[in-house]
């Protein structure tokens, strides 16, 4: 039962720890004590073959590292307290991750890495990968490894750099494209996999919702909703780190090649990737927070809205259809499910949004310039350490030999998506809805 409780869930614990750190920035700002986070916001400093630099860089941010390092395993540690699992294996493995996350950094501020192109996160999911498929990590690191807690969180973080107003102006886009995307990709992946590839509906189902509404979480939530196996809900999350670790390079190279602009390349990757934290690496890798917002609107309040609505669906055609219940037993769906099912934090996002515009809605334009220096800046940089600690999370725990043993079909399945995905993203990113997403600012 105590499973079910608000407090257990990572998705609350990310907007108590996002919006709470949104609250402590404001409220240091207008207290004149802006300067302890803008010292926790650490930048690694560039660097090229001049070790003496790095050096005196390192030093010159080792309070604020230390100071990074101690609040966020403070409050990570308090959520994994509180949802009964152990402190002890979480401080351990999360101190490993941050050290891994700082040389990361360190690296993807090096001249030389920023000329190939590797942005930190791309980087970290590299280094993660790599070592995560050499070596054998021990259990105590893998507690550290919180995959969803950190994205969430980094989400919710995003809200307040993105003002109500442009979620407003760009968010019913976002919705209706998402829309037309949802539908025609879930509707192919589950018809090639059900037809073509004779898979069990709710395998269909579930490996549809993967690749067309917000990757893992979608995959988990619509199987648990039309109670799918077990080995379905893996190999679905299989297909979708397969195709959302091709994406985060694929799509950035094809938009560069492309010569698109920030916004309708953004947009693109939100319609085409198939994660949320491979959909950020992807859109960072652009190099234009333009991108970034264009990813958040088109994925995050797009897309990953969805989830509760194809849940309910679901659910209903798993007891009518799929499980040949009784119309009686049919009945029990009703709208609650939809609430069971939709993605929280991406309330705080909103809430972080709303929060954040009307502080810089009261202030003249001198003091809200100063804010947006003095808050916001630091909250960017926080959101980045979060998206980092992601990356390295999924790179860590990713394994090549498991994602091959699950045979061919349900790939094909996916690949089928994925064709009709990127292009159909592609033609309304930058043709249909291309005046919009240019105007992301």
């Amino acid at each position: 039962m105590n499973g079910n409780k608000w407090y257990k869930k990572e998705d609350y614990w990310a907007i108590l720890i996002g919006l709470g750190l949104i609250v402590l920035v404001t409220l240091a700002f207008f207290a004149g004590s802006a300067g302890i986070f803008k010292t926790m916001a650490v930048n690694i400093g560039g660097w090229s073959a001049d070790l003496s630099k790095l050096t005196a860089i390192l030093s010159g941010s080792s309070t604020g590292l230390i100071s990074l390092l101690v609040f966020f395993l403070i409050v990570y540690a308090v959520g994994v307290k509180v949802m009964g699992q152990s402190v002890p294996k979480f401080v351990g493995g999360f101190i490993a991750l941050f050290l891994f996350s700082v040389l990361i950094s360190t690296l993807g501020a090096n001249k030389y890495i920023k000329d190939w192109q590797l942005e930190t996160p791309v980087l970290a999911l590299l280094v993660g990968l790599i070592i995560g498929n050499t070596f054998k990590l021990p259990d105590w690191f893998h507690a550290g490894l919180r995959t969803e807690l950190y994205v969430k969180t980094g989400i919710v973080l995003m809200g307040a750099t993105l003002p109500f107003t442009l979620i407003l102006q760009a968010g019913p886009v976002a919705i209706l494209q998402a829309a037309i995307v949802s539908i025609i990709t879930f509707g192919a992946i589950y018809f090639s996999a059900t037809r073509l590839f004779k898979l069990d509906p709710r395998f269909g189902a579930t490996l549809a919702a993967g690749g067309s509404i917000c990757g893992v979480s979608a995959a988990i939530a619509i199987g648990g909703a039309c109670r799918a196996e077990k080995e379905h809900v893996s190999v679905s999350i299989s297909m979708v780190i397969i195709w959302a670790v091709a994406m985060i390079f694929l799509l950035p190279l094809w938009a560069k090649l492309l010569g698109l602009d920030p916004g309708p390349a953004g947009a693109w990757i939100g319609t085409s990737e198939f994660a949320d934290a491979a959909g950020f690496a992807a859109a960072e890798a652009i190099g234009d927070e333009r991108a970034v917002k264009a990813f958040t609107l088109m994925k995050v309040i797009g897309r990953d809205m969805f989830v509760g609505v194809w849940a309910l669906v679901v659910a209903v055609l798993s007891v009518t259809v799929w499980e040949n219940k009784t119309r009686a037993e049919a009945e029990k769906i009703d709208v609650a499910e939809i609430w069971r099912r939709f993605p929280k934090f991406i309330l705080g996002f909103f809430a972080a949004s709303v929060l954040v515009s009307f502080v810089i809605a009261s202030l003249d334009a001198k003091t809200a310039a100063q804010f947006s220096k003095d808050a916001i800046g630091p909250l960017k940089t926080f959101r980045g350490w979060a998206f980092t600690w992601t990356f390295l999370s999924i790179g860590f725990t990713t394994r090549f030999r498991e994602l091959s043993s699950f045979g061919w079909r349900p790939l094909a399945a996916f690949a089928v998506g994925v064709a009709i995905n990127v292009p159909l993203g592609y033609l309304l990113s930058n043709l249909v809805f291309v005046e919009y997403w240019l105007g992301i600012k």
